[in-house]
């Protein structure tokens, strides 16, 4: 596989990130995406417990030896008990995504890990740039799960023309098809998610994959309604890209309280609850292990990249 500054920096075969998709990505998904060659990252969200990082850190580690934590910024505001924990399970990197990373940036590098930021518009990149942040991350607006509203190709752009620093792009790449055009655009790697979503490794309910693999590019919606069932307060500037059911139909944008949606949200049934995914859900059409996929999708970018080359 090409090598890239990720490859170099910290050892990978390929320079593939796993997505740190909270409630989705735990030990096990993400060591067996380091163990492939490339970086698994746990997925912490506001709910996670210092426990379970110290315990999911120490199955990726198991099985992966290096591995990530993603961080949801905007919360630490209010508790920072989850980046002491990530501090002490001494991860190779940790994302400071979704917020102001300067208040927490100095005490990830004053341990020696890299901060990584996920960021969805040229002003985002900037405050990272200033919060002393190592690598960025143009995630685009076809991500799964929380992000923005620009597509992950104008912002690519965007940012790799304002930035010195080494960019992955994220959002819509879950083929070979998808890491090469990032590579070749000057990205140094790519974070993906949903194309992982239907591994046996991930966590999260069982009816998850299923949605995953019935669903097409055309099944998401960019909604805050889950957000508001769950009283989680997201800043009002980032949605989360989910899988159309029963629930978006009739609550998004309908102005309803957050009493009436916490009532009607189920997370046991698969058309009241939530499964956040991305448009590259249209790609994933059967069931594959975590590192059979990374491995594919690596080996499919190389094809293509020497392609080109000769």
């Amino acid at each position: 596989m090409t090598e890239t500054w990720l490859t170099k920096e910290f050892g990978l075969a390929f320079p593939i990130v796993g997505a740190p998709m909270g409630g989705r990505a735990g030990g096990v998904l993400t060591g067996e995406v380091s163990k492939a060659g490339g970086l698994g990252m746990l997925g912490a969200a506001r709910y996670t417990t210092a426990d379970w990082i110290a315990k999911e850190a120490a199955v990726a580690r198991d099985i992966g030896g290096i591995f990530g934590i993603g961080l949801q910024t905007w919360s630490l505001d209010e508790d920072d008990a989850l980046l002491e924990a990530a501090l002490e399970a001494k991860p190779r990197v940790i994302a400071l995504s979704f917020g102001d990373a300067a208040p927490y940036a100095e005490r990830v590098h004053a341990a020696g890990i890299a901060v990584m930021s996920q960021i969805n518009t040229v002003d985002d990149m900037r405050l990272a740039e200033q919060a002393g942040v190592d690598i960025i991350v143009a995630q685009g607006g076809e991500a799964g799960g929380h992000t923005g509203k620009v597509g992950t190709l104008p912002l690519l752009q965007e940012v790799l023309d304002s930035t010195e620093l080494p960019v992955l792009a994220a959002g819509g790449i879950a083929t070979g098809r998808g890491l090469a055009a990032v590579i070749a655009a000057g990205a140094q790697g790519a974070l993906i998610g949903t194309a992982l979503l239907a591994s046996p490794e991930t966590i999260g309910p069982e009816y998850a994959r299923s949605r995953i693999l019935a669903a097409s590019s055309t099944d998401t919606v960019y909604t805050s309604v889950f957000d508001q069932a769950r009283h989680q307060p997201w800043p009002t500037r980032w949605g989360g890209r989910a899988i159309a059911n029963e629930f978006t139909a009739r609550y998004h944008d309908a102005g309803v309280d957050e009493a009436e949606l916490a009532t009607a949200y189920d997370p046991a049934n698969p058309e009241l609850g939530v499964v956040y995914a991305g448009q590259a859900a249209g790609l994933v059409n059967s069931e594959h292990p975590a590192g059979e996929i990374v491995r594919r999708i690596a080996a499919d970018a190389d094809a293509l990249l020497r392609r080109f080359a000769s």
